[in-house]
């Protein structure tokens, strides 16, 4: 098939970029990285996409990751619709965001958790619990990693290993990344310079647990340990605290709710984890938590100040609830069944091709560089050959399958990909790569 006349789409864009920014409310939507005009979509069902021109697409977006299930799955959906008819925002506590929370509390390291409406506003929150907790101001990050639009973390490497960050966008003053530290990820080496130099005034250091902002870029392994396990000591041995950012490897990645304390990495836990995406089910819901010391600084009970007019949602947190609940052992393993197969179909289209290129995973997130590997950092990450992606994504979707629109982003899959969408997917992938072999050429 071929989706080059996108008459629906080009017309709703056209008006959209009359009233909005750019047209779109997120920038990756935009296509700005890949070129062409975004779809603007209808509906979804299971593992399809239907733009508003009527035609059906494989979806690998996923929503950006919280589409676990699948769209419109019955069961999300009537819980939904139970709650919607009881009412859908009351601005008191309610059963769902306690039960929620105790579905958290249950499968992740986290004792306490305080619900919020947007990855953003969790990772914001918890940087600052951290220094009202530490009474420290320093917050140390990883270029590539992405902790939302907190003006502290929109931060730039400074010119030398130790030196404080510039802002990474116009609109963030200096001053909100004056106290922020860009380090190099999976360098060991860096992070032990800063805190042998800054150590007593590092209030915490935040990662996402694995990358998945600058393509999956695991955290390195190691017989005595992974990266994160040598983040969380070396904050332990600072009076620092590691914040692990899983808003999108949370529930996503793998059921226990975290990615990074998988395999070989045990006896310890991130002192604050953040949360997003498919704890919501779809809906704008997202989290903050940790341990119980630590959290009791967290206003009413302690002076640390935070609040959110539709925070713990009842709508929203009914959705997440039943995604947790449905999200059974069996369905992670239909994730990563069918990401092996098209992990694996995908390289060796690329390779037939001769597209140079590496396929990298956490747990069951995973995507494609187009470039040599291994990849374990940003400044690897940025060797990828963009028009390749390009080229690949649009023949792609030529060919009725949505991958994302940029070339440092992740691909989801659901319990809903099925034969016919797998199906779908690998009889893509031959022209595609071809088309991505075209555009090195």
């Amino acid at each position: 098939m071929s989706v080059s006349a996108t008459a629906g789409s080009a017309a709703l864009f056209a008006r959209a970029k009359n009233v909005t920014p750019g047209g779109v409310n997120s920038p990756v939507r935009a296509f700005n990285a890949v070129g062409g005009t975004p779809r603007f979509m209808r509906s979804g069902a299971g593992a399809w996409l239907t733009d508003v021109d009527g035609r059906e697409y494989v979806d690998l977006v996923c929503s950006w990751g919280p589409m676990l299930l699948g769209h419109a799955h019955p069961e999300v959906q009537a819980a939904v619709q139970t709650a919607v008819a009881a009412g859908t925002s009351f601005g008191t506590p309610t059963e769902p965001e306690v039960e929620l929370a105790e579905e958290i509390v249950a499968r992740t390291p986290v004792e306490r958790v305080r619900l919020v409406s947007s990855g953003t506003e969790a990772t914001m929150s918890a940087i600052r619990l951290a220094r009202g907790f530490t009474g420290r101001d320093v917050v140390v990050k990883f270029a590539g990693c992405y902790h939302g639009h907190v003006d502290a973390l929109l931060a730039s490497a400074g010119s030398g290993l130790a030196t404080f960050a510039v802002p990474g966008t116009p609109g963030v003053p200096e001053s909100s990344t004056a106290l922020t530290l860009v380090l190099p990820y999976n360098d060991r080496a860096a992070v032990e310079a800063v805190f042998a130099e800054h150590g007593d005034r590092i209030a915490c250091l935040i990662t996402e647990a694995a990358p998945g902002n600058m393509g999956v870029v695991p955290p390195d392994s190691a017989p005595g340990g992974g990266f994160n396990s040598f983040l969380a000591d070396i904050c332990r041995r600072h009076g620092a605290l590691f914040v692990s950012d899983e808003v999108m490897t949370g529930f996503r990645a793998s059921r226990q709710g975290h990615w990074g304390l998988d395999g070989a990495i045990e006896g310890w836990a991130p002192d604050l984890m953040t949360f997003g995406k498919v704890m919501g089910g779809g809906f704008p819901a997202a989290a903050f938590g940790g341990r119980a010391e630590v959290m009791a600084h967290l206003a009413p009970e302690g002076s640390v100040y935070q609040a959110g007019t539709l925070s713990g949602n009842p709508i929203a947190t009914t959705a997440g609830l039943a995604t947790l609940r449905l999200a059974t052992d069996e369905v992670y393993a239909h994730l990563t069944r069918v990401g092996d197969t098209i992990k694996a179909a995908t390289s060796d289209a690329l390779a037939l091709a001769g597209v140079e290129h590496v396929v990298q995973s956490a747990g069951t997130m995973f995507s494609v560089f187009f470039t040599g590997g291994p990849i374990r950092n940003f400044a690897d990450a940025s060797r990828t050959d963009s028009a390749a992606y390009a080229a690949f994504f649009h023949a792609m979707l030529d060919a009725g399958v949505y991958l994302p629109p940029s070339a440092y982003e992740a691909w989801f899959l659901s319990s809903a990909h099925d034969e016919r969408a797998v199906t779908r997917i690998l009889d893509a992938l031959p022209a595609a790569a071809r088309a991505a072999a075209a555009a090195t050429a």
